[in-house]
C-alpha cells in the first residue's frame, strides 16, 4: 500500500494536476491521427466485423501503451542515435517514425487511388477483393506500435510522475473507444469526408517522415491546417444540404 501510495503523492500538488489536463488533452489529440486510421480501415471489413475489430484494435493500442510504459526506461533509450547519415544521427525512435510514415502514405495513396478510380480491380489498399479482420486487425497493431511510442516519448517530456501518464493514456483510449462508432459512422456516410480524412493521413504520414528525419514540424501547425479543412468540408456539407431540401421543395411545388 505504502509502494501504491508512493506513486499517487502528486495529488496534492496543483502543478501536477495541471500536467495531467494537458497531458490527457494531448493524448486524446494525438489519439486522432490512430482514430481515422482505425475508422477508414475497419469500414474495409464486412458490416458484421466492424465493431468488433474497432474495439480489438483499439483495446490492443490501450494494451500496448501500458506495455510500453512498463518499460519506459527502454522507450527513453530509442532516442539515442545508433548510427549517422550525411551528418545527422538516427535513433531507433527516428527509425520507427520514417517507417509508420510511409505504411501511412502508402496506404493513403492506395485508397486515394481507389476512391478516385473505383474501377481499378481493388477493393482495397491491400489490393483484395476483400479483407479479413485479422488482416485489419495486425494493420491496426502496426500502427499502434507507432503512435504510440511516439506518445509516451511526449508523456515522458513532459511529466516525470508514471501515475499521471498511466491516467492521461488511459484516459485518451477511452475517448477513442467512444467516439470510434461515429466516427466511422460518419466517414462512412459522407464520401468526400473520407478522402478529406484520407488527406489527413497522407499529411501525418510525411510529417512522421519528415520527424524522422530530424525536421520537427509543430503539432499545432498540423492539428490547426486539419482543423481548417474540417470547417471548409462542414461548410460545404451544410451547403449541399441545404441546396438538396431546395430542389426537394422546388420539386414538391411542381407536383
Amino acid at each position: 500500500m505504502e509502494w501504491l501510495a508512493g506513486h499517487f503523492e502528486f495529488v496534492s500538488h496543483p502543478e501536477a494536476w495541471v500536467a495531467l489536463v494537458t497531458l490527457v488533452v494531448l493524448e486524446i489529440v494525438l489519439g486522432i491521427d490512430n482514430l481515422i486510421f482505425i475508422s477508414i480501415l475497419t469500414n474495409k471489413l464486412p458490416k458484421e466485423q466492424q465493431a468488433r475489430a474497432r474495439r480489438i484494435g483499439i483495446s490492443a493500442a490501450l494494451i500496448l501503451r501500458l506495455a510500453l510504459l512498463g518499460t519506459i526506461s527502454i522507450i527513453v533509450q530509442l532516442t539515442e542515435p545508433v548510427f549517422e547519415l550525411f551528418g545527422h544521427g538516427f535513433s531507433w525512435r527516428d527509425l520507427i517514425l520514417i517507417a509508420g510514415g510511409l505504411f501511412l502514405v502508402w496506404k493513403a495513396t492506395k485508397e486515394i487511388h481507389h476512391s478516385v478510380d473505383p474501377d481499378d480491380g481493388k477493393e482495397n489498399m491491400m489490393g483484395q477483393v476483400t479483407m479479413s479482420a485479422g488482416a485489419a486487425i495486425v494493420q491496426i497493431l502496426l500502427l499502434d506500435l507507432v503512435f504510440s511510442i511516439d506518445s509516451i516519448i511526449t508523456a515522458v517530456g513532459m511529466t516525470n510522475e508514471l501515475a499521471i501518464m498511466f491516467i492521461a493514456v488511459i484516459s485518451a483510449v477511452t475517448v477513442m473507444l467512444i467516439a470510434a462508432e461515429p466516427l466511422s459512422r460518419f466517414i462512412a456516410a459522407n464520401p468526400t469526408v473520407v478522402m478529406l480524412a484520407l488527406a489527413f493521413l497522407l499529411m501525418i504520414g510525411m510529417t512522421l517522415i519528415a520527424d524522422g528525419m530530424g525536421f520537427h514540424v509543430p503539432k499545432g501547425y498540423i492539428y490547426a491546417a486539419m482543423g481548417f479543412s474540417a470547417l471548409v468540408e462542414s461548410l460545404n456539407m451544410l451547403a449541399r444540404r441545404k441546396r438538396a431540401r431546395a430542389k426537394a421543395l422546388q420539386g414538391g411545388a411542381g407536383k
